[in-house]
């Protein structure tokens, strides 16, 4: 399986998502310059986190309108599996592939530490090897990572079981406590926490490896060839 992590200017956590990638999962990963990127030969998108463009304006707002962006969309409508962490997750919001917008921290203070999760639901391509509620710790750091939606997105996104991982405790104020979702086709994850930083008990935890195992398990089931 063979993974793009995009890298936009302000990025800072692409060698994690790298390294998640080449080191924990043993599979192909490119660092792709958002100029010069060309997303066609490559089986599932990451978005890292970061600062892209120095979190001008709103936060992903300037790297959304990127012509990458429309390459991204392509995979996501492809069914390709496309993840946004952090500032991806942002971008994800800001180019319309996932519903609502991220509001800076309740407290209005940057944030980072590791946060208790709870595995809403463990049937999509980026979850299958948790197990359904589940919990799980991961790492956060940031300032805007207050999601709002309002109350029929948000009724939406429960109906449709898009609600992937929520706060037991939550930090930053968002709605429904909720730390990442998907789209309703189910393969475009946007999540705050950072599940590249938990790939191995030296960095804490390894709870993050096993959403790049549920890709690399999807991609082999839907695209292995079988005698």
């Amino acid at each position: 399986m063979k993974f793009a992590v995009v890298v936009f200017p302000g990025s800072n956590c692409d060698r994690d998502m790298y390294h998640a990638v080449k080191e924990g999962l043993n599979e192909e990963a490119d660092l792709v310059w958002y100029l010069d990127a060309d997303l066609s030969s490559y089986d599932a998108i990451l978005l890292p986190g970061g600062f892209s463009y120095g979190d001008y304006l709103r936060s992903g707002s300037i790297a959304s309108t990127s012509p990458i962006v429309q390459q991204i969309k392509k995979a996501a409508a492809d069914k390709k599996p496309v993840l946004g962490v952090c500032n991806g997750f942002q971008i994800l919001l800001e180019s319309g592939l996932l519903p609502g917008a991220m509001l800076a921290n309740r407290d209005l203070k940057f944030m980072c530490h590791q946060e208790e999760l709870r595995v809403e639901n463990n049937k999509t391509m980026f979850t299958s090897e948790y197990q359904k509620d589940g919990l799980i710790h991961l790492p956060i750091a940031h300032g805007e990572g207050n999601y709002y939606c309002d109350d029929a997105t948000y009724q939406q996104l429960k109906d449709n079981e898009q609600i992937v991982f929520t706060y037991t405790n939550n930090p930053n104020g968002s709605t429904g406590d909720i730390a990442g979702i998907v789209n309703e086709t189910g393969n475009v994850l946007g999540m705050m926490p950072h599940p590249e930083r938990a790939i191995e008990s030296l960095l804490g935890n390894a709870d993050g490896l096993r959403l790049f195992q549920s890709i690399l398990t999807y991609w082999r089931n839907n695209h292995a060839i079988h005698a």
